[in-house]
C-alpha cells in the first residue's frame, strides 16, 4: 500500500493543533473578581473589551470593585463592568489603564458548526493559566429560556471544564472562539454560541429589531466565492418581508464589506440606523435592498 503524500500526517495535524492553541492563548485573560476565585475572558478589541460569564463577577458594580484581568504574559489591570447579561451569563469588561494593542481574538460562526466536530477550550482550571483540553461538539441543546422569554441555546460538548473554564472560550480546529464556556452538565460542557454572544455585545439582542429571517450558511462559487446566508423563512409583518425580500434570496453582505457568517448579518442590523442596505442575490442577479428596522419584536434567526 502506498502512502498519499498529501496527506497531512496524525503529527502534522498534532503540531498544528498545538500551534492554534498557542496562539489562541494569547487572547484569553484571567478574571479574578476580589476573594471568590477567578473565571477567564476572551479579549473582543484591542483596547481592552473582554467579554467573560455574568457569575464570573456576579455582584460587582460598574465601577469594578476589585476586578482584576490578568493577561497571558503576567500584566494585570484593573476592570470595571460595562454590560450585564443575565439571562445569557455573558458580562463585559473594561480594562482600565490598559496598553491598547491587546491581541483581539477571532471569532467563527456557530451556525455553521457539525456534530462530530473537533472542539477545544481554553481556561484556568485550579489555577492553571491558559490549560487546553479537546472533545467534540455532541449537539446544539436548548435548555432554560432567557431574555423575553426566548429558548437559551447552548453548544454542548465533551470538552472538560472545571472551576476557573468559566468564561474562557471553545475553539473550532482554525481557532476561531465559537462558544463562551459557561456551565457543566453532568460530564459534558455546555457553551454558549458565539452568534448569540457577539450580537449581544452588538446590542443587536436588547436594542436592535431583527430581520424576521431564518437563515441557512451557504458556500458560494464563481466571482462571488465566499459565505451567503440563504433565506429559508420569512415572517409576515416583519423588516424583511416588508422590504420585499424572499425564501431562496441569499445574502451577501452590507456596506462594512460581505458576511463571513449570521453573526456579521446581526451586526450588521446591531449598527444600523433607521435602515440597513444589503446586497441580495436572487435569481443569479445581484442588487442592493434598503430593509427599513422599526419595531417589529424578536425574529428566530436574524
Amino acid at each position: 500500500m502506498t502512502l498519499n503524500p498529501r496527506k497531512p500526517s496524525v503529527e502534522a495535524l498534532s503540531s498544528a493543533g498545538a500551534r492554534m492553541v498557542e496562539a489562541a492563548q494569547e487572547s484569553v485573560v484571567q478574571v479574578q473578581s476580589g476573594g471568590r476565585g477567578a473565571g477567564a475572558g476572551v479579549i473582543l478589541s484591542p483596547d481592552g473589551l473582554v467579554m467573560t460569564n455574568q457569575h464570573v463577577v456576579a455582584g460587582r458594580s460598574r465601577r469594578g470593585g476589585n476586578l482584576r484581568v490578568t493577561l497571558r504574559d503576567g500584566r494585570s489591570f484593573g476592570a470595571r463592568v460595562t454590560k450585564r447579561g443575565r439571562g445569557l451569563d455573558l458580562a463585559l469588561l473594561r480594562l482600565e489603564d490598559g496598553p491598547g494593542d491587546l491581541p483581539a481574538a477571532r471569532f467563527g460562526d456557530s451556525d455553521a458548526l457539525r456534530v462530530g466536530e473537533l472542539v477545544y477550550a481554553i481556561g484556568h482550571p485550579w489555577g492553571q493559566f491558559g490549560a487546553a483540553t479537546s472533545g467534540i461538539l455532541s449537539e446544539l441543546v436548548v435548555t432554560g429560556r432567557h431574555g423575553r422569554g426566548r429558548p437559551a441555546r447552548y453548544i454542548q460538548s465533551d470538552v472538560s471544564l472545571a472551576p476557573g473554564n468559566s468564561g474562557g472560550p471553545l475553539l473550532n480546529a482554525r481557532g476561531e472562539v465559537i462558544g463562551i464556556n459557561a456551565m457543566i452538565f453532568g460530564a459534558l460542557a455546555l457553551s454558549i454560541p458565539s452568534n448569540a454572544a457577539r450580537a449581544w455585545a452588538a446590542n443587536a439582542e436588547e436594542a436592535r429589531p431583527r430581520l424576521g429571517v431564518a437563515i441557512r450558511p451557504v458556500e458560494l462559487r464563481g466571482e462571488d466565492a465566499g459565505i451567503g446566508l440563504m433565506i429559508v423563512g420569512v415572517r409576515k409583518g416583519r423588516p424583511a418581508a416588508r422590504a420585499g425580500l424572499l425564501v431562496g434570496d441569499v445574502l451577501l453582505g452590507d456596506a462594512a464589506g460581505p458576511f463571513e457568517g449570521a453573526g456579521s448579518l446581526l451586526e450588521a442590523v446591531a449598527r444600523a440606523g433607521e435602515a440597513v442596505r444589503l446586497r441580495v442575490m436572487r435569481g443569479g442577479n445581484i442588487t442592493s435592498v434598503d430593509v427599513p428596522l422599526g419595531a417589529s419584536g424578536p425574529g428566530r434567526a436574524a
